[in-house]
């Protein structure tokens, strides 16, 4: 799955959906609701303006023709206090004139009905991107048993007692524990670590395993082993 667009703080983005065809607006609402965003719905151009100003969307999807006043009068309005919000027109009407008359009153894309949902949720990814939406990063901390490691602050933690580590012991342990219970040969560990291969001085691994041994295992139950003739696994502790 795509990674999910978030506001800057994390939040998942808020959408708010106008369609007074309620089977278009649910089908909407279910489809961007699986890419990890907040979902308002409105079926009129008046509950519409409400919604804007309640639920603060970071985009709309508008449909033009409304029962009590079209899309082009709901963007006015929601522009007249949320001049940024980028806002995505459905239209029936497949002339020219009626895109360009959109677009020109301050609408920033538009799809014609019929629409597949991937298609909108594309056009919103792209409108949200570019009005400062963020990709939602993966996880930063790694957790191996009571081992963690934050990627970010660089900090190591085992049962919650701080370790400190060099450059490189950290890029080793971090390689093994993005590779727990799986045994890393010498070669493997020299070509992510180190990248390249040492030769005949295979040996700095050994080094570095012990070192790493010294801070991480010492006085614990040992959570590095060495498999003989095959190399090195990390494995909680159990």
């Amino acid at each position: 799955m795509t990674p999910a667009l978030t506001r800057a703080d994390g939040s998942p983005l808020r959408v708010l959906v106008v369609d007074d065809e309620v089977n278009i607006a649910e089908l909407l609402q279910m489809a961007l609701r699986y890419e990890g965003w907040d979902i308002e719905t409105a079926f009129t151009g008046r509950t519409a303006v409400a919604a804007a100003k309640d639920f603060a969307p970071d985009a709309i999807v508008l449909d033009m023709m409304l029962p009590d006043f079209d899309g082009m009068e709901v963007l006015r309005k929601v522009r007249a206090h949320s001049p940024e919000v980028p806002v995505l027109f459905l239209t029936a009407r497949d002339a020219v004139e009626d895109r360009v008359a959109g677009l020109t009153a301050g609408g920033d894309d538009y799809v014609t009905k019929p629409f597949s949902l991937e298609e909108v949720v594309a056009r919103l990814r792209g409108l949200m991107r570019r009005s400062g939406a963020t990709e939602a990063r993966p996880e930063a901390v790694i957790t191996v048993g009571d081992l963690s490691l934050d990627e970010e602050s660089r900090d190591v933690e085992r049962a919650g007692e701080p370790i400190e580590l060099t450059a490189t012991e950290f890029e080793l342990l971090r390689f093994l524990m993005r590779n727990p219970r799986r045994v890393l040969s010498k070669a493997q560990i020299l070509d992510r670590v180190w990248d390249y291969d040492f030769g005949g001085q295979a040996n700095v691994v050994e080094i570095y395993i012990s070192y790493l041994r010294k801070k991480v295992d010492a006085g614990r139950e040992p959570m590095i082993h060495t498999k003989r003739g095959a190399g090195y696994v990390l494995k909680p502790v159990s």
